[in-house]
């Protein structure tokens, strides 16, 4: 029998059907995964190490649809533009969040987002001892804001009478509208606090 003329197997293909079974919610693991290509557990071994470069292969997914455009200009529309593509990442792909998140970044394009990050904020004289404390706060952010999306329409439903909460709750924003509203907010308060700890460090 001729060989096929495409391989089976290719970390290409391993990437797309990991993410298709994390997006499912279903348990992931090698020899789910396995079963989802057709495949048996040795022959996935054949391209990827095991588990943790599955999971690279993952983030490398997203960071090549999210973040393939690494955004330019002044350090903070680099933050802006970078935390909204990261929180669609998130909001879009909850159910990766937890295998990313436990996993050390290694992939390549995603390095380059945060290589990008970083240079903005030192080019704008942030300390270097601070510039990965920022990145955090701002990966965490972002982080948030993503699964944030995923929450109910309402938030909160009072059943008993409140002094404030119930009458703020009837006439506020639901949905996506409210949680776009709260990063857009948030986004801004994170910005103007850095651009004031920039200020004292000029004072100084």
């Amino acid at each position: 029998m001729p060989r096929p003329k495409v391989p089976l197997l290719s970390t290409d293909r391993i990437a797309d059907a990991a993410l298709e079974l994390v997006d499912s919610g279903e348990p992931f693991g090698v020899n789910a995964l396995a079963r989802r290509l057709g495949v048996t557990p040795s022959s996935l071994y054949n391209h990827v190490d095991g588990r943790d470069q599955i999971v690279e292969l993952i983030r490398g997914r997203l960071g090549a649809e999210y973040l393939p455009d690494l955004p330019a200009g002044t350090w903070d529309q680099v933050v802006s533009a970078t935390m909204r593509a990261m929180r669609r990442m998130y909001a879009d792909h909850p159910f990766a969040v937890p295998l990313i998140v436990g996993k050390t970044i290694t992939d390549a394009s995603v390095i380059a987002s945060y290589d990008n990050l970083t240079t903005a904020l030192l080019g704008a004289g942030f300390p270097e001892d601070e510039v990965l404390v920022v990145v955090a706060i701002l990966d965490s952010f972002a982080l948030g804001f993503g699964l944030d999306l995923a929450s109910p329409d309402d938030i909160w439903q009072p059943e008993t009478p409140t002094a404030t909460l119930g009458r703020l709750v009837a006439g506020a924003e639901r949905g996506v509208e409210r949680s776009d509203r709260a990063f857009e907010l948030g986004l801004e308060l994170i910005l103007d606090a850095l651009r004031l700890r920039l200020a004292r460090y000029d004072a100084d």
